[in-house]
């Protein structure tokens, strides 16, 4: 009896493990709400004592999309070896998404944003924030990603600070070339999300890599018609690191209509922006079904990827409109 007893002891226990376990995973899968950036923004100036400076605002929004992605419920979960994490991978994905949109927005801001001419130097913070946030995202130890993210976090807050000091040789251009350079990146960024999306259902896709230039080579022979096609596998990881990207471009993006607001007011072009973050927006609302579903263009089932791509292609389409409209004299 004592034998019996001890086993169903042991069981209670292991299953109240797992149901903790799987409890946890629950919320630890919650992907965190949108940020005020003008309300984080009016904040940090209070405590600092300091008037938002160009640049102020953009910095900040890049900061707190960094600590949201390390303090979010669970911590940062790419690189954790134990469960429930180790078991979870939608979180993941979407923290993959949004530290792609970090790595672009701290790479502008190193050799744009913060230069004034091509052989203008490097800014002291920023060129040391750039390859900590490229570190692999999974690695774990010696040294860790959050240990090198937070770093990059640090320096952020001193470029900030040195925003503010005239003392201070840090400068933020808010020019429209410089602007246009990081739509440029962004709307990549926004076109590859969309072509993976769409491959969630299979189709063919015509080779255009070489279309408008006669003379134009590449490396390899490609086939004239490809065959695009996401691993059922992958369904739920591309539509959620998509999901991420787009909620870190959506809290730049509000940020450069503050920072860039003279330069935008000049070409007419902040309803433009303000439509871009709307379509982006609409690409963040709840999901109610248990699972991505991976229905067939107008099969019997939804499919969230070819939803998600639709309000991506229609940002990127609006990026790439405001693009040539900043392009114009």
């Amino acid at each position: 009896m004592k034998i019996n007893f001890s086993a169903k002891i042991i069981g209670y226990v292991f299953v109240g493990i797992i149901f903790l376990l799987y409890g946890l995973g629950m919320y630890w899968s919650f992907e965190p709400s949108e940020l005020d950036i003008r309300a984080e923004v009016y904040k940090d100036a209070k405590l600092e004592s300091a008037a938002p400076v160009v640049g102020y605002t953009t910095t900040t929004a890049l900061i707190r999309v960094s600590e949201t992605l390390l303090n979010k419920p669970g911590g940062y979960l790419s690189n954790d070896a134990l469960p429930p994490s180790v078991f979870l991978d939608n979180i993941p994905a979407w923290e993959f998404g949004v530290l792609e949109m970090v790595r672009d927005l701290s790479l502008i801001m190193r050799k744009d944003f913060s230069r004034s001419q091509s052989q203008s130097l490097e800014d002291e913070y920023l060129k040391k924030v750039h390859p900590l946030l490229n570190i692999d995202h999974r690695s774990w130890a010696m040294p860790s990603a959050e240990g090198e993210y937070n770093d990059a976090i640090k320096l952020l807050y001193d470029y900030r600070t040195a925003l503010s000091d005239p003392q201070n040789p840090s400068q933020f251009y808010a020019r429209t070339d410089n602007l246009r350079d990081w739509l440029n990146q962004a709307s990549r960024r926004l076109g590859s999300y969309s072509q993976r999306l769409s491959a969630s259902v299979g189709r063919e896709q015509i080779n255009n890599d070489l279309a408008g230039d006669n003379a134009a080579k590449q490396s390899n022979y490609s086939s004239s018609l490809i065959e695009l096609k996401t691993s059922w596998w992958k369904i739920d990881d591309e539509f959620f690191e998509a999901r991420g990207a787009c909620w870190a471009l959506l809290h730049f993006l509000k940020a450069v209509e503050i920072d860039f607001n003279d330069v935008l007011e000049k070409k007419n072009a902040k309803v433009s922006v303000q439509q871009i973050i709307r379509e982006l927006e609409e690409s963040q609302q709840s999901i109610w079904s248990p699972m991505i579903l991976n229905g067939s263009g107008f099969g019997l089932l939804a499919n969230h990827s070819l939803v998600m791509a639709n309000y991506i292609s229609r940002a990127n389409a609006a990026l790439i409109d405001l693009n040539d409209l900043l392009s114009q004299g």
